[in-house]
């Protein structure tokens, strides 16, 4: 805890060693240009006084100070979030200093409460800096409140000044709603835009000119710091320029609210939060919010509402299957019923948070009161509540309780959304960083995959503050882990700087020639250090001991991707390839695989296991990331193109695959690689089909020598088909041709036992997932603040509630599985004319 006095800060060093105080002192001095005075009595740190400009200064900016100084210094205890203890001048806590700590009863004030201030909530929006745009356009500013994706009250827009780098309002802009109904999570959002003058007349119509609105900026600021505090004074607000794909929408609640970091060059606004009394205003304290409940109002709701009569249409409600919105007769109902809720449908908190008026303190006080006594929630609802829809800082507390009875393998499958969660925080102390932070520190592999999810998005501007520090206090709870973390990182760069290198060399020479350059690269001493010897990322469990120069490669692919082939001592020395990309987002490729092993495992659960193969792939950088290389297999495309003269006709050659299958596994073994064909192919058919996998031709399917089917390469889903003219050259459900089905029947046009027996196994995989339909909805949405283009609204998982036909019935949704089965082997012809298509492109183009 830091107290200031009039002209000097005292700091309260007990975590901090003698040699280590003085570092982070004098680095703070030289930055505020303060003077520094140690008292020449004592040894102990404490003694440090330190004078910035005859005021006080609240060290670091708007971040807790405690997390700052952990990330710096841990504490001895271990403890990632210590509960800093007061410090006092002279023996004593001076009475008139204002105390930086987290609010309490010393420093807040207890005659006044933000909810006794009725008056409207205002901000004067002072001027503009470094805006560029067309001078023959006007400058305006949206703003709106939001309390995660609802909007508090009507948007409000300034006046429309002329075009210029330092731009000037001083306008006040008034919002519908009073102060005391502010929630404690609200978001103050901005945009700036630029409209054509001629547009006036098209603006004072009902039909607006949209096209005439070009956006600028954006930017998103909190109303309370996070001590409570309503903010007062002016601020200025460094905006962000890339907008996000929603058409028509110029605010971006869902947006950080951390300003663009890039002060030189970013467009700014300077606005001013406004006084409202003589001393700080806090949000209500727990005690004061319970002190607002009615422990009467259960029984007048229940009898004002029909009592047990309105049951039936309370529970259609909860139970109906369509996502649409409620109407406002059907909300009131499950207001008043809330207790009933709670008592008996518990798992439907999420829908009774949704119509919650946040923008009315008495219901927010009413529903925080009602959210202690609540039930814990299945990890499935709980897992809803992590949605940015639910900002509410009780509401988060109480879904991280949910999910502490999570066991370790639970939490890694949950784990690459869990992380991205921490995008919508709006505080850098929050419970999921403190539950995450406790876990990975239990243990050793969830440890690994939290840093390398979060170091990967160290280059994003927006989280490289909340990541930083969430590594750096992972890495300092963790020194032994912190040197392995570090030499896969040194061998991450060395592959890098060897990517880099091949992309040079094979403009300039031959394959064979810029291979041979590569290994004479790799045999440097810095190499097969860096090389050797290290946890593999992508699976912490295998050891990669010696790097196999001899049987590296690089593949031909535009990034010109590196293939790696290590010894692995563990396991007899059997080599483990792992693919190098430099130029690619692996994300996409990292959430379709976690869907398809997170399918293998609801099946296995269910007694169904179709032999997947869900590879590892780790994004680890700005586009770049590891692949495994599943070894002992080969594309479609090679094994047609082996057993075929001509590519034009390899695609037709119906006994390619099973001539190759009968090479790898001769005799007996063939019925089994037959069987691990069959059952690998019906769970792809059914996971490609549920996650709307494009891009389906025949180098991106592939086989095992053992007979098990899979896919790679995932940059298009959720119904993203390729076009070329406009036409979708992707025209079936999934991908089922008649020489997968000549396998399937092992080489015998009349063996429909064997035939249906695969229909049976794809119609009760289908239906397992659609059990477990809203995990896969809740896991899509949580993915939406990842940023990928084609995951980045609401809209983008319709796809998955069609495939799914979480709208119907189950024989409905059976009856729809089995038309677009039928559909996927009816047109399998089309399959097989993209790939000659492509069989020939390629054929060319080596």
């Amino acid at each position: 805890m830091l107290i200031s006095a009039p002209s000097q800060l005292v700091f309260d060093c007990t975590y901090f060693s003698p040699k280590e105080f003085p570092v982070m002192l004098m680095s703070y001095a030289i930055k505020k240009q303060a003077t520094v005075f140690r008292h020449q009595t004592v040894e102990s740190p404490e003694d440090y006084t330190l004078q910035v400009k005859g005021k006080c200064e609240y060290l670091y900016g708007n971040y807790p100070l405690y997390q700052f100084q952990v990330s710096l210094f841990p504490p001895p205890t271990g403890e990632l979030f210590p509960k800093r203890t007061g410090t006092f001048l002279s023996g004593r806590q001076e009475k008139d200093a204002p105390c930086y700590c987290r609010p309490c009863s010393l420093c807040r004030p207890t005659h006044e409460s933000l909810w006794s201030l009725n008056q409207p909530f205002y901000i004067e929006l002072v001027q503009g800096s470094k805006v560029n745009a067309d001078e023959r356009m006007k400058l305006v500013v949206q703003a709106g409140l939001y309390h995660g994706n609802e909007m508090l009250c009507k948007m409000v827009s300034s006046a429309e000044v002329n075009v210029c780098s330092e731009p000037v309002w001083k306008q006040r802009l008034d919002f519908d709603i009073s102060i005391c109904d502010l929630p404690r999570m609200a978001r103050l959002c901005f945009a700036l835009y630029a409209v054509i003058e001629k547009a006036k007349k098209a603006r004072s119509t009902k039909k607006k000119s949209k096209k005439a609105d070009c956006p600028i900026a954006w930017v998103n600021v909190m109303l309370f710091d996070y001590k409570d505090q309503l903010k007062t004074g002016e601020c200025c607000l460094h905006m962000w320029s890339s907008f996000p794909d929603e058409k028509g929408e110029l605010l971006n609640p869902m947006g950080t609210v951390q300003s663009n970091p890039n002060t030189e060059s970013a467009a700014a606004l300077v606005i001013c939060f406004p006084s409202v009394l003589l001393h700080p205003v806090y949000y209500p304290s727990f005690e004061q919010v319970k002190g607002r409940h009615l422990s009467a109002d259960r029984f007048t709701n229940f009898a004002s509402c029909g009592g047990k009569g309105a049951l039936p249409q309370l529970r259609e409600i909860l139970e109906r299957r369509s996502h649409t919105e409620l109407y406002e007769h059907e909300k009131d109902l499950v207001w008043k019923m809330r207790f009933e809720i709670r008592d008996q449908y518990p798992e439907a908190l999420a829908k009774l948070l949704i119509i919650t008026k946040w923008n009315k303190h008495e219901d927010v006080a009413q529903m925080i009161s009602l959210l202690q006594s609540w039930p814990e929630l299945p990890v499935l609802n709980a897992l809803e509540l992590l949605d940015f829809s639910f900002p509410d800082r009780y509401v988060g507390s109480f879904t991280i309780n949910s999910l502490k009875k999570l066991t370790d393998d639970e939490l890694f499958q949950y784990l690459l959304q869990l992380v991205q969660v921490l995008k919508y925080e709006s505080y850098l102390d929050c419970e999921l960083t403190k539950f995450l932070l406790d876990r990975a520190l239990a243990n050793r592999k969830i440890g690994h995959f939290l840093f390398w999810h979060l170091r990967s998005e160290m280059h994003v501007p927006a989280v490289a503050l909340r990541f930083g520090l969430i590594l750096e206090a992972y890495c300092r709870g963790s020194n032994y882990h912190m040197k392995v973390l570090m030499k896969q990182g040194e061998a991450l760069n060395k592959m890098k700087a060897l990517n880099d290198f091949i992309k040079v060399s094979s403009q300039k020479a031959t394959k064979p020639q810029a291979k041979e350059m590569m290994h004479v690269c790799m045999k440097q001493e810095t190499y097969l250090e860096a090389l050797s010897n290290l946890q593999c990322p992508l699976n912490p469990t295998v050891i990669l001991a010696e790097v196999c120069v001899d049987h590296c490669t690089f593949m031909d692919s535009k990034m010109k991707p590196l293939w790696i082939v290590f010894n692995n001592e563990e396991a007899g020395g059997r080599g483990v390839g792992i693919i190098f990309k430099n130029g690619d987002d692996l994300r996409q490729d990292m959430l379709t695989l976690q869907m398809i092993q997170l399918m293998d495992v609801l099946w296995k659960q269910e007694g169904l296991d179709l032999r997947m193969t869900p590879y590892g792939c780790l994004s680890t950088g700005d586009k770049t990331g590891l692949i495994e290389v599943v070894m002992h297999s080969d594309t479609i495309a090679n094994i047609q193109l082996n057993k075929s003269n001509m590519a034009a006709t390899a695609a037709f050659n119906k006994d390619a695959l099973l001539n190759w299958l009968k090479s790898k596994n001769p005799g007996e073994a063939l019925e089994q690689a037959i069987e691990e064909f069959t059952l690998s192919c019906a769970g792809y058919c059914v996971a490609t089909y549920v996650l709307g996998i494009g891009d389906r031709h025949s180098d991106n399917i592939m086989i095992r020598e053992t007979g098990q089917l899979f896919h790679i390469d995932f940059g298009h889903f959720l119904g993203n088909f390729k076009t070329k003219f406009g036409i979708n050259r992707e025209r079936v459900p999934f991908i089922l041709t008649y020489d997968f089905v000549h396998v399937i029947q092992q080489g015998k046009t009349n063996n429909s036992e064997k035939f249906e027996r695969f229909r049976d196994y794809c119609e009760k995989a289908y239906m397992i997932l659609r059990c477990h339909g809203l995990l896969f909805l809740h896991l899509f949405a949580l993915m939406k603040a990842a940023g990928l283009p084609e995951l980045s609204c609401s809209k983008d998982i319709q796809y998955l509630k069609d495939s799914l036909a979480l709208g119907k019935t189950d024989e409905e949704a059976l009856k729809h599985f089995r038309l677009k089965f039928n559909e996927a082997l009816r047109e399998s012809w089309k399959t097989k004319v993209n790939w000659l298509a492509h069989n020939v492109s390629k054929d060319n183009r080596q």
